[in-house]
């Protein structure tokens, strides 16, 4: 069902070279001497290019079966929401003069999301460029009761960006600008449209980084990141959204609109309105800018990419980064050996170390490249000499860190091509967070042709660091405090994948409910950062408690009566 894993040679690593030579590979002992793992320096050792992964949703691929229509394979009902009438195109072209589409090829695209695994039957796209004309046009959708679908990159995982039936598509493709950034305190403002990877070359630029990366960020959108509540691969460093978003314009169903934008990091006036819309995936409202907090850029960066012979050494192996990298571990990363297949069997990316079981990317970032370098070197050796780790590369250059990351980033590309995906987003307690895929596969057999897990660790940690991002050198005195939080480590995310030829009702019956009643068992979450969109809707009551879902369905109740804003979504349906 998966690649052949060669079981744990007796080898161990002499030393790590990463001190003199960053960048170098690792030397290790066999017992027909000594050999060396080719540098990501060299040719040999190079794992190619890594193109950053854009991920959306096209025409269909030549070939490529057409994909069934949501209300075909699910069983779900139409709403009453109106029709669009040819009075509503006219309407609609008056507020937005050529933003109004309706080419069947062109919508094609935006009916379908990326993992093409679901499709809608949308007749009209809506592409706004202001927070007024999104205003205007939901004001109108809300007095002729027309279903709209609030969509940006059309990134997600969980079929939240795409129609279910007829409904409108809201674009917010060219709602792209800049509206605002502080050189002192890194507060970027800027429209829901601008995408991940542009707004953080924008920042970059100028000293300072993105407090969230993904591996969609040539193609999401940061409204949509917001809207979902992104978590990502910097959430160890620098925590969700809920922490880093100041403030939202948003507007409302009935085209009100909520100008909560501010750039304060203290303000403890009522509400915070802007939580209940971070993570709400466009059923509460439609975002239209967004102030975030950045991060001052890490003057260095360093990538270990390691192999390990079990699950048990990896997680040894993060405890051990956490005592002894400390502020600078920004981000510890994990993936199994049937992950590594599918990136070189079906991207044909290179692995630069050799076969292992289990595969982890450590990522420090820090102000001083010497006391960094120290300091990973320190973690290196104790993890190689306690043989938590049999093998591994370490890289600092631009090139070389892309092509480590593009390892793990790249993996939800390569399992869309293996067939058709199931896929789960959850939250578990670190200790028993790799079970539930030796459970799957003993559990599937035959009838899946991979079960993969992958993801991050420490995303709900048993620290928190208190340090404080400078606005200025000599601003602020840095102080760091660690609080712990017992009995665990908190909880780590697992992206359990499960490919087969083609859709299968019988194999979904085997994987449903029962990873989500082996999660909640675990007192886990079945949504840790893809959200719950149309696919997770109905499993909601295995992480929330009843009384949550009913406050839930009143603010929903409340802040869109007629339920236009993305319907079919997050909230299970109601009797």
């Amino acid at each position: 069902m998966g690649p052949h894993v060669v079981p744990r040679q007796l080898v161990w690593l002499s030393r790590w070279q990463a001190v003199c030579a960053w960048g170098a590979s690792v030397q290790h002992r066999t017992q027909a001497g000594v050999s060396r793992i080719p540098s990501l320096l060299s040719p040999a050792g190079a794992l190619g290019s890594s193109p950053l992964v854009r991920r959306s949703s096209s025409s269909t691929p030549p070939g490529a079966p057409k994909v069934v229509l949501t209300q075909q394979r699910y069983p779900v009902t139409r709403l009453p929401f109106s029709v669009v009438s040819e009075e509503d195109l006219a309407a609609f072209e008056r507020i937005l003069p050529g933003g109004v589409v309706t080419d069947p090829e062109v919508l094609e695209a935006s009916n379908v999301d990326w993992l093409r695994t679901v499709r809608g039957c949308s007749k009209v796209l809506l592409r706004p460029r202001t927070s007024q004309e999104v205003a205007r046009i939901l004001r109108y959708c809300h007095e002729r009761n027309l279903a709209v679908n609030p969509q940006g990159g059309n990134t997600g995982m969980v079929g939240g960006s795409v129609p279910v039936f007829d409904e409108i598509i809201l674009s917010t493709t060219l709602m792209n600008r800049v509206i605002s950034f502080h050189s002192m305190s890194g507060t970027l403002v800027c429209q829901a449209g601008c995408v991940l990877e542009e707004l953080s070359r924008y920042v970059e630029e100028r000293g300072f980084v993105m407090p969230l990366d993904l591996g969609a960020k040539g193609s999401c959108h940061i409204g949509g990141n917001v809207a979902t509540n992104a978590g990502g691969l910097r959430f160890l460093r620098y925590g969700s959204l809920h922490g880093t978003v100041l403030g939202l314009e948003v507007v409302l169903a009935d085209g009100t609109v909520l100008d909560c934008l501010t750039s304060l990091r203290k303000d403890n006036t009522g509400y915070d309105l802007k939580q209940l819309f971070i993570g709400s995936e466009g059923t509460l409202g439609v975002i239209t800018a967004v102030s975030i907090q950045c991060p001052p850029k890490p003057r260095a960066v360093n990538v270990a990419f390691l192999g390990c012979p079990g699950f048990a050494e990896v997680l040894q192996t993060f405890s051990s980064g956490k005592e002894l990298l400390g502020e600078i571990l920004s981000a510890y990363e994990f993936m199994d050996a049937e992950c590594m297949w599918l990136v070189t069997h079906h991207l044909h990316l290179a692995s630069p170390v050799q076969e292992s079981p289990f595969y982890v990317l450590v990522e420090t970032s820090g102000s001083r490249a010497g006391h960094d370098a120290e300091k990973l070197s320190d973690f290196l050796e104790r993890a190689l000499s306690s043989g938590l780790v049999t093998d591994g590369t370490v890289a600092t250059d631009q090139t070389r860190l892309k092509a480590l990351w593009a390892l793990r980033e790249r993996i939800s590309e390569a399992l869309s091509r293996d067939g058709y995906v199931y896929k789960y987003d959850l939250s578990l307690p670190t200790e028993r967070l790799y079970d539930l895929v030796s459970d799957l596969r003993a559990r599937l057999g035959s009838q899946a042709k991979h079960v993969v897990g992958y993801g991050h660790l420490g995303t709900g940690g048993d620290e928190h660091h208190g340090f404080c991002w400078p606005v200025a050198q000599g601003f602020f005195k840095f102080e760091h405090r660690t609080v712990t939080v017992p009995p665990t480590w908190g909880d780590g995310n697992l992206h359990l994948n499960v490919t087969s030829e083609a859709f299968s009702p019988s194999l979904l019956a085997a994987l449903e409910p029962y990873v989500y009643e082996w999660t909640a068992r675990q007192r886990g979450s079945v949504s840790a950062e893809h959200g719950l969109g149309f696919k997770k809707r109905g499993v909601l009551s295995y992480s929330k408690p009843p009384e949550a879902l009913r406050l839930m369905q009143q603010l929903k109740a409340l802040l869109d009566p007629k339920g236009i804003l993305n319907p079919y979504k997050t909230l299970p349906a109601q009797a």
